[in-house]
């Protein structure tokens, strides 16, 4: 992003005091052809740089959806990209408790400045803006979706690779907001092998393709349990059915993901940064989803 300087306007033009559509250094010339300003006037959206913005989705909740959105931050930072997560889970926000992070966000006049996990990771969500962290948030659709279109305008997320947005459960107003609000490069689906999770995951997918929302691949979640003594996938929820789910809706499956009770308990303790088990190592191998 151009900023101004004693040389230069973002039109383009290098003169030392003025621009070619008549702004004088320092001052916005309000010219509908050029969008100088002076810093008094920059808001977070001028300072804020987002390659890529891909939101993580799943028809019914208690799938993992924002742990896997989670892990899917951590991989992209361990492999050297800037990244943030936006909770738009507004009713049900998890993000603060996987990483462990509470308080007030700082913010200025230009805007509010995303809170740090310990590695790096912008993070903003609900709960940070509450009082405590278990006060519920009993608000209608309307407002829910105003605040979520607050996180994407009024937070300097600043120089991303990449944004994540966790999404809550179903097709609903605050889903509907973000694939028509944010410029998405897609979402990915999370599910878990039962059929009714199958069932109304295709719901989701079925939202974003009529959305005109690529739809960037499913993982399955808790998709079976190695046993610790021997090995032997033991499937809790019943066989699996994702692989006939993508062949219907032609989406590809990103992988089969095991129930981890590492990953878990490091959750609970906010610490998921912490975690190195095999979800995070097989979601690192296969991101190649993103370059859909």
């Amino acid at each position: 992003m151009t900023e101004h300087n004693e040389h230069s306007c973002n039109c383009g033009s290098y003169q030392e005091n003025s621009c070619d559509c008549g702004g004088s250094h320092g001052e916005s010339c309000g010219s509908s052809g050029c969008n100088c300003k002076n810093e008094e006037e920059k808001k977070a959206p001028d300072f804020n740089n987002i390659k890529h913005v891909v939101a993580v989705m799943s028809g019914k909740g208690g799938v993992g959806k924002s742990s896997f959105a989670s892990l899917l931050a951590i991989a992209l930072n361990k492999k050297g990209y800037k990244v943030g997560i936006l909770d738009a889970d507004i009713t049900g926000p998890s993000i603060p408790k996987l990483f462990g992070v509470k308080g007030l966000p700082d913010q200025n006049e230009k805007g509010v400045l995303p809170k740090k996990s310990k590695t790096g990771i912008g993070l903003m969500s609900i709960n940070f803006l509450l009082p405590q962290e278990d006060e519920p948030v009993i608000w209608r659709g309307p407002i829910i979706s105003g605040v979520i279109k607050q996180f994407w305008e009024e937070v300097i997320w600043d120089d991303l690779d990449y944004l994540i947005v966790d999404l809550p459960p179903g097709t609903g107003d605050a889903p509907l907001t973000v694939l028509q609000s944010l410029n998405l490069d897609g979402v990915l689906i999370v599910t878990s092998p039962q059929d009714l999770a199958n069932m109304v995951v295709r719901k989701a997918i079925k939202m974003a393709q009529k959305m005109d929302i690529p739809v960037l691949g499913i993982v399955e979640n808790m998709s079976y349990l190695p046993c610790p003594d021997c090995g032997k996938r033991i499937n809790l929820f019943g066989e699996s059915n994702v692989e006939k789910t993508c062949a219907e809706l032609n989406v590809d499956l990103v992988g089969k993901f095991p129930l981890d009770p590492e990953l878990a308990s490091l959750s609970d303790k906010g610490a998921i940064e912490d975690y190195q088990g095999n979800n995070l190592t097989l979601l690192a191998e296969n991101l190649d989803f993103l370059n859909k």
